[in-house]
């Protein structure tokens, strides 16, 4: 009787640590203590040990969710959306879902899985976390960091008296002999009931509340000494497994749900502030100023940034300005959209860096560009890619790779630049902490663009996706975030009207934005270095420091962008310190918090 009381006992205190929806997998193992571990069975075994009886209860009885579900549920918003879902055979597992082999999904998508070391919170992460990464993303690593302890105890403890009388006054009542018991019972759950409905706290209890509890206790403890059938109690435990588990994946799929939106939404403060700049511009018009002669001299160093944020592109062009040995040379292309555009021009007309010279265009705007324009922004795009490390590996062991890639409007440069040759394209969620000149003067051998590559994700393991489509089985797919861009190779090779085709014919397929990029760059990627970028530090809790602090760029790629709330704390500080804290509107809107 003891080994089922401390195991059930055992469950309960695990998922007492859990908060929110993991309650109710609580609740349930409370009631299993309560039935299980101390009832008294009326068909003991031969030997009169019933220990072994109960254990066969207990594992018929058991959880069909993974038993640590709730442990990694602790912890994805980009412009275009698109998925790719295959799932072999082979890798299929009963009680578990199975992700597919691969999985290509924008941020607007549910889930992210980890991969190596700390990636994946501990180094020998169990079935469980894995189940939970792959199907909730990062929204499990976010709660696993952010778990607050639990209060109020007290009205935690006389909700759990409340669950368990409920469970046990419907047997009770059923029993003749036992009216006594019924009417004691039924008035303590009334009275209970009506001290929860006007205290949410405990210092919301009156002072006899103490009292009240300890006779709730006595009455459960009475109860537990009377004789119930084993049939009726499995069946009523099935039940409320059953309703427990449905409704414990009810709040956690609604859980990682406000999650993402929570992610897709901006910042109040960043809204502030970008109704304040606009405001403040048309009250100001005439500070506007233009040097249209540095922006079209192909002799400077030119870099262009896609963005709708005007905190995270200052950031961008605040840190590369510092870092750099002359900044004489530095010219600024932001391209926004109509929404941002006067907020952006008049923060950048408002702020200077160094030498260097911010020019800030609408891309939406047909009057500036004509066709050179698409009906609206898209910034870079953030795919999940995930597949298993060998055909064996159980699928909560896949691989996840995440790959950031052109946008639709990356394919506008060279008719937006007409006069310039060279350029170097931030993504608005980097940090620069090195000079960046050396760039100019790379020699990519006749290749369109310099990136960093990722080799852990090649063509060959997309070929399910690639169609009849030619492609080099071992080429290694390559990020954003960095990119040396040589536009008068571009225009020789017509890079964008090779894109545009390409998107025409995979319109249908999903993840179709990952294979026109990958499709049309092959061949075409100057491999950079590795130290210049390193990324992850917007879904990786498991980074070295020191990697941080040597590398050139930090690309902050993946759900948990600095600006946000949900970033990652330890890595929000390589972020905030190019803010200016002094600034007015950043203090008024609460930008600095």
């Amino acid at each position: 009787m003891n080994q089922i009381s401390d195991a059930a006992h055992s469950y309960m205190l695990f998922y007492r640590k859990q908060n929110n929806s993991s309650m109710l997998i609580y609740h349930f193992s409370f009631y299993l203590v309560s039935f299980v571990g101390h009832m008294p069975l009326q068909r003991p075994s031969p030997s009169g040990d019933r220990s072994s009886h109960i254990d066969n209860l207990v594992r018929k009885l058991g959880p069909t969710l993974p038993k640590d579900v709730l442990k990694g549920f602790v912890n994805e918003a980009k412009n275009e959306t698109g998925s790719i879902n295959a799932t072999p055979k082979t890798q299929q597992k009963k009680g578990i879902p199975i992700p597919p082999q691969v999985v290509m999904q924008p941020f607007t998508s549910k889930n992210i899985s980890r991969i190596n070391g700390k990636a994946k919170m501990k180094s020998d992460v169990d079935e469980s976390e894995g189940f939970c990464d792959l199907k909730y993303g990062s929204y499990c690593i976010w709660r696993e960091e952010n778990r607050e302890e639990m209060h109020d105890s007290m009205v935690k403890k006389l909700k759990d008296q409340l669950f368990v009388a409920r469970a046990y006054f419907p047997s009770i009542v059923k029993i003749p002999a036992q009216s006594k018991l019924s009417g004691e019972f039924k008035q303590n759950i009334q009275e209970v009931e009506r001290v929860l409905s006007e205290s949410t706290t405990d210092a919301d209890l009156p002072p006899e509340i103490q009292k009240k509890s300890r006779r709730m206790e006595a009455v459960i403890a009475r109860a537990k000494s009377v004789s119930l059938d084993c049939n009726n109690i499995d069946k009523k435990l099935r039940q409320i497994f059953d309703l427990t588990e449905d409704e414990a994946n009810f709040h956690m799929k609604q859980s990682a749900f406000l999650y993402q939106l929570a992610v897709q939404t901006m910042p109040k403060s960043l809204h502030c502030l970008s109704m304040r700049l606009t405001v403040e511009y048309f009250r100001d018009h005439l500070f506007d100023k233009e040097l249209s002669e540095k922006y079209s001299d192909p002799t400077l160093q030119h870099y262009v940034i896609f963005s709708n944020n005007v905190i995270a592109s200052s950031v961008v062009i605040n840190s590369t300005v510092v870092h750099a040995i002359d900044t004489v040379n530095q010219v600024f292309h932001v391209l926004t959209d109509w929404q941002n555009y006067y907020a952006m021009k008049h923060w950048f007309l408002r702020n200077t860096f160094r030498d260097a010279v911010v020019q800030v265009l609408n891309i939406e705007d047909p009057d500036s560009y004509g066709k050179a324009t698409l009906s609206h922004l898209t910034l870079p795009v953030e795919f999940r890619v995930s597949f298993p490390s060998n055909d064996s590996a159980p699928a909560i062991n896949n691989r996840t790779q995440y790959v950031s890639i052109f946008s639709h409007s990356h394919y506008l440069l060279p008719e937006i630049f007409k006069n310039l040759e060279k350029v170097v394209v931030l993504d608005d969620d980097v940090v620069v902490q090195q000079d960046l000149s050396a760039l100019w003067s790379l020699n990519m051998g006749g290749k369109v663009t310099g990136a960093i590559e990722i080799c852990s994700v090649k063509m060959d393991q997309l070929r399910s996706y690639l169609g009849d489509h030619s492609f080099q089985k071992h080429s290694c797919s390559w990020m954003s975030g960095l990119n040396v861009i040589d536009l008068a190779r571009w225009r020789d090779l017509d890079i964008s009207e090779t894109y545009w085709k390409l998107v025409k014919e995979v319109s249908m397929k999903e993840g179709s934005a990952l294979l026109a990029t990958l499709l049309t760059f092959q061949d075409q990627i100057y491999a950079l270095d590795r130290v210049w970028v390193l990324s992850g530090l917007g879904h990786d809790y498991g980074l070295d420091i020191e990697g941080i602090k040597k590398a050139a760029v930090l690309h902050y790629n993946g759900n948990m962008k600095p600006w946000l709330d949900l970033g990652i704390p330890k890595y929000k500080e390589y972020w905030k310190k190019f803010l200016n804290h002094e600034d007015q509107y950043l203090s008024e809107c609460n930008v600095n918090r």
